[in-house]
């Protein structure tokens, strides 16, 4: 029994887990001794205990006249709209170009001359066309987003085996069916991976275009705070955005996890 014991608290301690805890306390503690110990400026580096006060006054009273909830929603339903239009537009799209080169090599040009470029080198024409205001960061964030996608899908399809579909086929099915049944399902785990690696990229876009235009969001917030060196409600904001990011990944990991048990995803 106490064997059992010991043995059950070593896998504990030397869990994945149990390891990522004890090195998010040694940042903490170092991060407050450095701060108490004056290792490094405070105008720069605020203690934990400065970030913790300065959030729970932006918590009751807002950011210039608007309360935290709306800056976090603003960047949510802004990336949540662009998210959902992105995927409606690259899966289908991607699937069709993996299936028919034709439509391939008719999309391919364009995607590859935007993909690599800087979304920021693009956004000044966009608030140029749409304004200010979301109808441009909802586009930027629609572009960030649909390349990662279409990508996805155009190589998962295309490792579908042919012998799969002719089956298939010959079974009877239909060039619908056949992509319903056979070709989507069989992207399902890579479409996860596109669908983590867009969201990422598009979450890293939404916070330079709030900070490069805009009047609301977390990202303007870290934006405004550092025009006047309040590296406080800076750190608070960076915390909040890194949370939230980690919660949408973990909820599309455990997402993944539930729909698709044979992909064995490691969480």
């Amino acid at each position: 029994m106490k064997s059992k014991l010991i043995k059950q608290l070593h896998n504990f301690f030397i869990s994945r887990k149990m390891l990522s805890l004890l090195s998010i306390i040694f940042v903490l503690l170092l991060w407050n001794i450095s701060t108490h110990q004056q290792w490094v400026n405070s105008l720069f580096v605020p203690s934990p205990q400065t970030v913790w006060k300065t959030f729970l006054d932006i918590l009751q009273k807002g950011y210039k006249n608007k309360p935290l909830i709306l800056h976090i929603f603003a960047s949510l339903w802004r990336l949540g709209l662009a998210f959902g239009l992105a995927f409606l537009a690259a899966i289908p799209l991607g699937i069709l170009s993996g299936y028919f080169k034709t439509i391939q090599a008719i999309l391919d040009p364009f995607i590859e001359f935007y993909r690599p470029l800087p979304p920021l080198a693009y956004y000044t024409l966009l608030v140029l066309w749409l304004g200010i205001e979301d109808e441009s960061k909802i586009a930027l964030l629609f572009l960030a987003g649909f390349a990662p996608l279409y990508l996805a899908m155009v190589a998962s399809v295309r490792q579908v085996p042919r012998d799969r579909i002719n089956a298939s086929l010959s079974l009877g099915a239909s060039q619908w069916q056949v992509f319903v049944y056979v070709i989507f399902p069989s992207t399902l785990p890579d479409l996860f991976t596109g669908v983590r690696t867009a969201l990422g990229f598009m979450y890293t876009t939404l916070v330079a275009a709030e900070m490069v235009a805009g009047v609301s969001g977390l990202g303007w917030m870290v934006w405004d705070a550092g025009k006047f060196l309040r590296s406080d409600v800076i750190f608070v904001g960076i915390i909040i955005m890194g949370g939230i990011a980690m919660l949408i990944d973990l909820g599309i990991r455990w997402l993944q996890t539930y729909l698709l048990p044979w992909s064995q995803y490691e969480s």
